[in-house]
């Protein structure tokens, strides 16, 4: 009996310490304040609003992060700019985000996509798809990279 706590405990401090050694994929941020990692340099386009919700709005909303720490798009309606700041485990925050606010038929649409950059709080990617999630779990929305 003791062999076999003994090999469990040992077994335990082998994962304990390999996990305290793993790295965390996703991002880094450079001393002179540059940011990279999966996210950063392609053009992601909206797929879905939530779960399934899919806009109709032209152009398609898109954005692009550059790796000075700047995001730029358009929202189905206007274009916009502002700051982003990416962390460990995959958190992301969007900040100081500004649009060109000009009218159109599908403003209430387009401040969602903007609304929900606003809320994003950690994100996900699979292959050539973005998901953003909110402080809550709760699925926000979803992008393709297209380049």
């Amino acid at each position: 009996m003791t062999i076999t706590l003994r090999r469990i405990l040992m077994m335990t401090a082998i994962a304990v310490g390999l996990a305290g050694c793993a790295s965390e994929p996703g991002t880094d941020i450079a001393p002179d304040g540059e940011v990279s990692g999966p996210v950063v340099g392609p053009r992601w386009n909206l797929l879905l609003v939530g779960t399934s919700e899919r806009l109709d709005l032209s152009p398609t909303p898109h954005f692009r992060i550059t790796p000075d720490g700047r995001v730029s798009g358009h929202d189905g309606c206007n274009q916009f700019g502002g700051s982003v700041e990416l962390g460990d485990k995959n958190r992301i925050e969007f900040g100081d985000l500004a649009s060109t606010m000009m009218a159109c038929p599908n403003m209430a649409d387009a401040r969602r996509v903007t609304d929900m950059l606003d809320e994003a709080y950690r994100y996900l990617i699979d292959h050539d798809r973005l998901v953003f999630f909110g402080p809550d779990q709760r699925v926000l929305g979803g992008f393709q990279r297209v380049d």
